[in-house]
């Protein structure tokens, strides 16, 4: 983009818009990334521009012109109905924060089941303490959901598909139910990304993702994004400022820097994660993979329709062995690491247990559950640390 305007009225294909969007090369004297502004102070030319907080920047911590490009190419990849996009310093902290932006004492909130555990953790812990009560709920529910609203229902909270266990709520469904009764939905869309999934289009007040995964691409950052329609981006803003949430200008910039190869890595992690996803599926030592963009997955007609990709994200249910049996198998993997998060670069695997934790659901899957990761790495590779592995647990 040469003349730097971020004319969000020209309507450019996604992978063109994570490009070009948020870039002012003039601006920035001919260099192509935004510069990286450290800075809390910002100066008034005059006393009247001072009373009068006149200027596009007054503060740090309220953004810079690196937060700027960031938030102009999030906006630009969520659509139209994007009204703002907030930063927060991890996906974590942008739950939080839309939660607390959204919600007050005695109000109701319903959370899918499958919600990622450290969002449940928050609604029981200190959303209960505010006097917020959370009802749980079967992510499969679909337009039944309208039997939970209460008169104080003011938000539903979705992810899709959900952590750990990949069933994919039929999130229109849910969203015009929650529109009828005047509620807030809100979609954890990390799994896709907007790339993959606008869901601002498919009756979704807020979108967070944690863009420590794939927006950052590299496992080296931690961040948080919310993007809001037209009717909640005030709240968004509000609740920013009043929590005084921000993210350091090194992890925006590297936000930026991740999103502009978004396209060409998600596309990867899509192809990757099918093929390795229909080779587990057939191999002995697994049940089942929990994988909805599979046509044998009970989720993929909602994913055919709704998403326009997968990520590289998914679960496999083993054939009943002993735990002692997977934990050999996972010792022995050379190029799958164990941790936590996703979305970078590197092949992850751990295993899970949602047993404890879900109230609305039962789980019972049938035998020993794992989450894979696949990376950008070769997939013949993969398949032989995998097939080493298999060899391990089946002689133990």
């Amino acid at each position: 983009m040469s003349s730097g305007d971020d004319d969000r009225t020209i309507l450019l294909k996604a992978e063109t818009a994570l490009v070009t969007a948020g870039r002012d090369t003039k601006a920035q004297k001919g260099f192509v990334n935004p510069p990286v502004v450290h800075g809390s102070t910002v100066l008034y030319p005059t006393a009247d521009d001072l009373h009068a907080h006149r200027g596009e920047f007054q503060y740090g911590r309220h953004g810079t012109p690196t937060t700027k490009a960031l938030q102009q190419t999030l906006m630009a990849l969520e659509g139209p109905q994007c009204a703002g996009v907030g930063i927060a310093p991890s996906g974590l902290a942008a739950i939080t924060t839309t939660l607390l932006a959204v919600l007050k004492a005695g109000d109701h909130l319903l959370v899918c089941d499958n919600v990622y555990r450290p969002s449940r953790n928050f609604c029981n812990g200190m959303l209960a303490r505010y006097g917020v009560e959370t009802t749980y709920f079967d992510p499969l529910i679909g337009s039944g959901i309208a039997s939970l609203f209460k008169p104080n229902t003011r938000a539903v909270l979705i992810e899709a598909p959900g952590s750990q266990s990949f069933e994919m709520p039929d999130l229109p469904a849910i969203a015009s139910a929650a529109r009828a009764h005047g509620a807030i939905v809100i979609d954890d869309n990390t799994w896709a990304t907007p790339l993959f999934h606008r869901s601002l289009e498919q009756g979704v007040d807020i979108s967070v993702q944690a863009a420590t995964k794939y927006i950052g691409g590299h496992s080296d950052i931690m961040f948080g994004t919310i993007s809001a329609n037209a009717k909640t981006w005030p709240a968004i803003q509000e609740s920013i400022r009043l929590l005084g949430v921000c993210a350091g200008p090194d992890d925006v910039f590297l936000a930026i820097r991740g999103l502009r190869t978004l396209a060409v890595r998600l596309a990867q992690h899509h192809r990757s994660g099918l093929e390795m996803a229909g080779w587990l599926a057939k191999r002995p030592e697994v049940l089942r993979v929990l994988h909805p963009a599979l046509e044998s997955d009970p989720g993929h007609a909602i994913w055919k329709r709704d998403f326009t990709g997968a990520s590289g994200l998914f679960g496999v249910v083993l054939k009943p062995v002993p735990q002692t049996s997977v934990d050999a198998m996972l010792n022995s993997l050379k190029l799958f690491g164990m941790g936590y998060s996703w979305g970078g670069f590197e092949s992850l695997i751990i295993p899970f247990d949602c047993t404890n934790y879900r109230t609305a659901t039962k789980w019972a899957p049938g035998g020993p559950t794992l989450r894979l990761h696949i990376g950008l790495e070769n997939v013949e590779d993969l398949k032989a640390d995998l097939i080493r592995g298999f060899e391990v647990l089946n002689a133990t």
